[in-house]
């Protein structure tokens, strides 16, 4: 899921390598926190958060998928 979300982050950027995926355990699942430049952070939030809702879905159905429970975390 982590490349999954790497991959994501990168096609919607402009700055593709200021793209940090971070991936961590806890007893809730896997919590998978995105960082991007400062300038590409409108982008992946996108209008009224539609984008970050999106990729948080696709991230989530894909951890079903996998058989774990995946969440998105956007930090600035």
């Amino acid at each position: 899921m982590k490349e999954l979300l790497e991959y994501l982050a990168r096609e919607l950027v402009e700055d593709p390598d200021a793209v940090e995926v971070t991936e961590k355990q806890d007893e809730r699942g896997t919590l998978l926190s995105l960082r991007v430049g400062p300038d590409d952070m409108g982008k992946v939030i996108g209008k009224g958060g539609r984008t970050a809702r999106a990729i948080r879905a696709v991230v989530k159905v894909a951890g079903i998928r996998a058989g774990v429970r995946a969440s998105v975390e956007i930090v600035e």
